[in-house]
């Protein structure tokens, strides 16, 4: 099974070369760059959103395992849906899916579901691909989408996912994608989004849940986000780092209605 790419040619290049010259560029080497477990990428437009996803790879090292989760914007499919079997394709090439670490993870969480149809058209995850693409040519990927989960489940998802990650023996990064406040005036989205910042750099998975829920804060990545940091702290977590705090009115001149990225590591 193969899925091709669906935003190919709308939120990045379509072309090769062009795609990887613009993923180059985006990424900002680090010279010693940080074994994480965990990183947040936003998914925008790479115009809108790449250089800040750029700064985050740029901090992390690539290993060949990656799990990347991402929201289901769409509600298609199971609410906890995941891809073990066969490869994502995107302009610079396919990606095997990691049938041993998802398999393992089906196996520890009932709440998962193999299912392709949930993927079929999220950006969210897809989006991510090229950057771990030039970073790792060996990729491993496994992706999964999420749709609204209570926290209890979001727990479990995150034990599951840790230990799984754990029964490896290797180095395995988990990825979160997720853009901050949408659609309010920059400075509003500001402040919201500290408070859910906040909560992540203090490594506390409950209090982004609650504090997304209560402020109305349209974090589209929470849940994925939520799971990691479950996952990061039971695999050892104990720093988070916030590489950048960005908007879309730093393109558009917009101030007024922006979409918000955050780019943070968790080590």
């Amino acid at each position: 099974m193969i899925r091709p790419p669906a935003v190919a040619g709308a939120f990045y290049p379509a072309d090769a070369i062009q795609l990887r010259e613009m993923v180059g560029a985006m990424i900002e080497r680090e010279a010693a760059p940080t074994k994480a477990l965990l990183a947040i990428s936003p998914h925008a437009g790479y115009v809108y959103s790449g250089p800040a996803a750029g700064k985050v790879f740029g901090r992390v090292v690539v290993p060949e395992r990656v799990v990347v989760m991402g929201p289901n914007h769409r509600g298609v499919g199971a609410p906890a849906a995941i891809m073990s079997r066969g490869q994502w394709q995107t302009p610079l090439g396919n990606v095997e899916l990691d049938s041993e670490l998802g398999g393992r993870l089906l196996k520890l969480s009932p709440l998962l579901r193999e299912d392709p149809t949930a993927h079929r058209m999220e950006h969210s995850l897809e989006v991510q691909l090229p950057f771990l693409q030039v970073l790792q040519p060996r990729l491993k990927l496994t992706p999964i989408c999420l749709g609204w989960l209570g926290y209890p489940e979001c727990e479990a998802l995150g034990t599951a996912l840790a230990q799984a990650i754990s029964s490896m023996g290797e180095d395995v990064l988990m990825v979160a994608s997720t853009d901050m406040t949408h659609y309010e005036p920059a400075a509003v989205a500001r402040e919201k989004d500290e408070l859910a910042i906040s909560c992540i750099l203090e490594l506390d998975p409950r209090g982004l849940y609650d504090v997304v829920r209560t402020r109305g804060i349209t974090m589209c990545g929470v849940i994925p986000t939520v799971v990691g940091l479950v996952a990061a702290r039971q695999l050892g977590a104990s720093r988070a780092e916030l590489v950048v705090y960005t908007n879309s009115g730093e393109v558009t001149g917009d101030y007024y209605q922006v979409v918000a990225y955050a780019g943070i590591v968790v080590s």
